[in-house]
């Protein structure tokens, strides 16, 4: 059984907005998200003082809803409450045992994780409550999504990294295809701690442009010096195609195809060769030509070895110079989040028939592959399909496609 898989809702949090057209009119004006933290300056062994934070507020949801949330928690649900009302879902089919849900995050909520720590360093259990596991544990967007809108099919949580929405979205996506489901909610979610900036600054991949924080990330840039760390939540409503035409849904795009592996060789280090074969067999999964794959959203985390090793990639892979750029210098690398806020945003950017250019990219770096990097006011294209690739700490490589539709 191979059905067809749509996207029929979609929402993000992040550092751009939350409504689209406030989005799409930061992404015209080229609004880099990144902000010198003050709050850093204490970490004297920390080189970064860098992130791109997001404005979020949780809506006044019932406390009992939400007691076992901390703000990762809460930026999926209240991203998934609005995706879900986006695509039209009513209760009775979310509770109908016909839509799971399958979501990640890199880690739980660290302010609860500081409840544990304290019981060590200080002999007592003071700081544990009833929901302090419940908001630390890595699946918590997950279960809590599913208990707070009653679902009661499917669950799969990835806490993949930096592929943990993406990967959370292809299994979404097989679990429909091969008819386990009608309705997935599939996305991602991080929020910042300073302990993130701090993971990959010890790894000296992190930006340190700290008086010029505008100037900064710079993927693919010959003077990019690191990454920076954001946040957010993004969700996507996947549907199998007839269900979504029978409740005359808005389709937004379809899933053409989906590919993940390992490289199997370093934790940390990316590996070209698999990255490659992931998008080739994603674009196998469509059953389409390279050639016909009109734009590539990057990972494009603006360390070199990534950079460099993503470009050859996406370069042998698809076998010419594709236009492509990264929203990661517009809001930092949101982990968890990434790929559910780059897929959805590269949904939309589709459907808008113009795609944001790479800001801050001035001097391409000519150890990176030849291809068609997108600067200026952007670029209008009439996209039938695009690609979204994301690669994690672990060599987790995932690369989906989706095709426009006319919907």
């Amino acid at each position: 059984m191979n059905r067809r898989v749509v996207v029929t809702g979609g929402s993000c949090v992040s550092a751009l907005g939350q409504d689209w057209q406030e989005i799409l009119a930061n992404l015209k004006n080229k609004k880099n998200c990144t902000v010198r933290m003050e709050q850093y300056e204490k970490y004297s062994q920390m080189n970064t003082k860098l992130a791109a934070p997001v404005n979020f507020t949780a809506p006044d949801y019932p406390r009992q809803k939400i007691r076992g949330m901390g703000r990762v928690a809460l930026m999926a649900t209240y991203s998934a409450d609005c995706a879900i009302k986006c695509a039209g879902l009513k209760e009775e089919i979310l509770n109908s045992g016909n839509c799971g849900v399958s979501y990640g995050s890199s880690m739980g909520n660290v302010d609860a994780l500081l409840g544990f720590f304290s019981m060590l360093t200080s002999d007592k259990c003071e700081g544990i409550s009833a929901t302090t596991y419940i908001r630390s544990m890595p699946q918590t967007c997950a279960v809590n999504i599913g208990v707070f809108f009653g679902l009661t099919g499917r669950m799969i949580t990835t806490n993949t990294a930096c592929t943990s929405g993406s990967m959370s979205i292809g299994y979404a996506y097989e679990a429909i295809k091969y008819g386990q489901q009608d309705i997935m909610i599939a996305g991602g979610a991080d929020e910042l701690s300073v302990t993130s900036p701090a993971v990959f600054d010890v790894l000296f991949a992190t930006s340190t442009k700290n008086d010029t924080p505008h100037l900064t990330p710079r993927a693919f840039d010959k003077s990019r010096d690191g990454l920076v760390v954001g946040e957010g939540a993004g969700t996507l409503i996947l549907e199998e195609y007839e269900h979504a035409m029978a409740r005359g849904a808005k389709i937004y795009a379809e899933i053409a195809g989906f590919g993940t592996n390992t490289d199997g060789i370093h934790i940390t280090q990316p590996n070209r060769d698999t990255m490659q074969i992931a998008l080739e067999l994603a674009i196998k999964d469509a059953k389409i030509s390279p050639s016909e794959i009109d734009y590539v959203n990057a990972h494009g985390t603006a360390t070199d070895r990534g950079d460099i090793a993503e470009s050859f990639a996406t370069f042998n892979a698809l076998k010419r110079s594709v236009p492509v750029s990264t929203l990661k210098n517009y809001i930092g690398h949101t982990l968890g989040a990434c790929g559910a806020i780059e897929a959805w945003l590269s949904i939309l950017m589709m459907r808008e028939g113009w795609f944001a250019p790479n800001i801050n990219l001035e001097n391409i770096d000519p150890e990176c592959a030849n291809l068609d990097y997108i600067q200026g006011e952007g670029r209008e294209i009439n996209a039938k399909y695009i690609m979204s690739n994301n690669f994690a700490f672990g060599g987790i490589n995932t690369s989906l496609i989706f095709k426009r539709s006319e919907n």
